[in-house]
């Protein structure tokens, strides 16, 4: 089994859809995250900087917290538990670490602390123009420096991307990550609506506004900051990676990781609707030439009569008939 449909009412809804919403973080790509670059401020040693993000996102389940740790690990950088830790969902980290506080966390986040970036404005744009994530850090609200993080694209993405978009749909990135590095990820995979710098409350908020479009939405995420926006979209798709809470939010699991699934379930949904249809033309117009037929119809016209074991015969021909034709959903194969 490669995909989970709940209902058969997700099946027929996935039919109807003419938007679709993508998380980035884990949907687009591996969910992955790794460390590529640190930027140091003046005066500034790489391990300590290290064993102060590292430390401070030691309490954190955020992918580009588990980045920061993993690369500390790997330098051999001895860490120590925060004894405060406080996390701002969209923004950042704040931890207190032997008294001392440490703060990461995204432009928008440093903004309100009142920590002036300015000065490495320049070099947080270009990272984020090559599809990574800067992340900003403080201590005591003294700026320190950048660790940037980069999270490689599926091998898929690009191909889903691309058939979905040759279907006509109107294919949407909404994320929570800055600007550059959300255009720069879906330049790569090909995708040309971008919605960036959403904080995870606001992305039902997104879903609920392209309805009262009128649109037919489904929203493909993986974790805790998609499930609202899993809930509300007419069509909830999450990965097999994803969290238990946007599981039990979505209508359809994607049991791997590959976003062609997507257009399978896509192409299954499409199929079976058309095998529905053709199920009620053919039982529709069977019906409206046998059962007058049946009735003696053609008798009258000085015609045969059938007999009601013929009669009976024919009727059952129409339903296996049906039977038949939807019993060819058996052969189909995932892309």
């Amino acid at each position: 089994m490669v995909f989970l449909i709940k209902s058969g009412e997700a099946l027929e809804t996935t039919h109807h859809v003419k938007t679709i919403l993508f998380d980035k973080t884990g949907t687009i790509t591996k969910g992955k995250p790794v460390v590529t670059d640190i930027i140091l401020a003046e005066n500034m040693d790489r391990n300590f900087l290290l064993f102060l993000a590292a430390s401070a996102e030691k309490a954190s389940e955020h992918p580009l917290g588990e980045a920061i740790v993993k690369e500390a690990e790997i330098v051999g950088i001895d860490l120590v538990e925060p004894s405060i830790f406080e996390s701002f969902s969209g923004l950042g980290i704040n931890a207190i670490l032997k008294g001392t506080e440490v703060s990461l966390g995204n432009e928008e986040f440093f903004k309100q602390l009142n920590i002036d970036i300015s000065k490495f404005k320049l070099i947080s744009d270009n990272l984020a123009s090559k599809g990574k994530t800067p992340v900003y850090i403080a201590n005591d609200r003294i700026f320190l420096g950048i660790i940037a993080i980069e999270d490689t694209i599926k091998p898929a993405s690009a191909l889903a991307i691309q058939k979905l978009n040759k279907l006509g749909l109107n294919v949407v990135m909404l994320t929570g990550d800055n600007k550059l590095t959300a255009q720069a990820i879906a330049n790569q995979v090909g995708i040309t609506n971008v919605i960036s710098e959403v904080l995870p409350q606001e992305k039902a908020y997104y879903v609920k506004m392209l309805q009262s479009k009128e649109h037919r939405v489904a929203m493909v995420g993986n974790g805790i900051n998609d499930a609202l926006a899993l809930a509300q979209a007419d069509i909830g798709f999450v990965m097999g990676s994803g969290t238990d809470i946007a599981m039990e939010s979505a209508d359809i699991i994607l049991m791997n990781d590959d976003l062609q699934l997507l257009m399978s379930t896509i192409d299954l949904s499409k199929k079976t609707i058309w095998n529905i249809k053709s199920n009620l033309y053919w039982a529709f117009a069977y019906n409206m030439l046998s059962v007058p037929i049946a009735m003696g119809v053609l008798n009258i016209f000085w015609g045969p009569l059938l007999s009601p074991l013929i009669a009976g015969v024919a009727m059952s021909f129409s339903s296996i008939t049906v039977l038949l034709n939807s019993l060819r959903l058996k052969n189909f194969k995932v892309k």
